[in-house]
């Protein structure tokens, strides 16, 4: 833990000043690969040549993407016999540990297919949906004909029916979605509520996917134990790196309540123009609300792909061992692992 708080640069970006409204039509902009997979490819890719699943799932999807066809002249609507038939969309789901390359492989489909597509994270869906209702978000999504979904995984009934829904109405026409996930298909929402009531629905979104397997270690600990967070010198030099109009700095218990006050489904807009964010004084986190908050908040500011440095607990200090072995186990181990990439960064610049 540190012993002083660090001097704070002048001239930068005050998240607590920051009250980002939720406007439904903005959910729908931008649906593409953040700013951290922009530039991924299947060409730079790297399968680790010890676990051929790693090969075998890229060919797998290259092959699926290859497949898509551009609509015929005449729009999506071509698709439809006067029957009003249509070919049925594919899923694909990559099924793997943290740091195999899932969102890799995911965001290289996504920039490969010449096809109307969207990305987005599960829980993006889910807000979208919340916010639009199911029947606007149906036919937002009618048009297209691949859906990149990145973490699926099923919390509560809640977004257990509207998955089911969703993926019911729109893949019967058209529709193919790839999606990433730490669960097996079959296992989603085991642990988190009682899914064996709703194992009719849970198994109707799993068979509507083709489950591909990749295993290995997370590249990002590269056998190393978890990231340390910074000293106060090598804070003041990773500080010295960043433009100050481009940079926030505060501590956590006032980031706890910046986060209190935003929706998730806003912190995209509450980060809106910061390439680096300095959080110093963590804490372990004795509250699971407090501490699936900052998870989603880390998996905005990584996905956003900028910098980040942190100073205070040891990040094994942060989560309660019960957190970390409990249902929501794989978002604090997701976490964690991105925090380590994060902090490496902000060592290395």
């Amino acid at each position: 833990m540190i012993d002083a708080v660090p001097i704070v640069s002048a001239g930068q970006i005050d998240l607590s000043t920051r009250h980002p409204q939720l406007d439904p039509g903005h959910l729908l902009e931008g649906l593409t690969p953040s700013k951290r997979f922009r530039a991924v490819r299947f060409a730079n890719f790297l399968p680790n040549a010890e676990f051929p699943s790693q090969a075998q799932a890229q060919g797998s999807l290259e092959q699926f993407v290859t497949s898509l066809q551009v609509p015929a002249s005449g729009g999506f609507r071509r698709l439809f016999s006067r029957k009003n038939t249509a070919v049925e969309g594919r899923g694909l789901y990559l099924d793997g540990g943290f740091g195999v390359g899932k969102t890799h492989l995911l965001a290289s489909a996504c920039h490969a297919a010449s096809v109307p597509k969207a990305f987005l994270s599960f829980q993006e869906l889910m807000y979208l949906i919340g916010a639009l209702g199911m029947n606007r978000a149906l036919e937002a999504m009618r048009p297209m004909r691949l859906l990149c979904i990145d973490e699926f995984e099923l919390d509560d009934p809640g977004n257990t029916h509207m998955a089911n829904t969703f993926l019911g109405e729109l893949m019967p026409l058209g529709l193919n979605v790839v999606a990433t996930s730490n669960t097996e298909p079959g296992r989603l929402g085991e642990g988190r509520f009682n899914s064996h009531d709703f194992e009719r629905q849970i198994q109707g979104i799993a068979g509507r996917f083709q489950n591909l397997r990749l295993d290995g270690p997370d590249y990002r600990q590269r056998g190393s134990t978890l990231g340390e967070p910074l000293s106060s010198q090598e804070w003041t030099v990773w500080q010295g790196r960043q433009a100050s109009d481009s940079l926030a700095e505060l501590g956590y218990a006032r980031l706890q309540g910046v986060l209190l006050s935003v929706h998730p489904a806003r912190f995209g807009q509450l980060l809106s123009g910061v390439q680096a964010l300095g959080l110093w004084g963590l804490t372990p986190m004795p509250s699971q609300n407090d501490a699936l908050r900052f998870v989603h908040f880390v998996d905005k500011v990584y996905d956003l792909g900028g910098q980040a440095a942190l100073m205070g607990a040891p990040l094994e200090r942060l989560f309660d061992e019960t957190y970390r072995h409990g249902a929501f186990a794989k978002k604090y181990a997701r976490c964690l692992s991105r925090l380590s990439e994060l902090l490496r960064e902000a060592r290395t610049g």
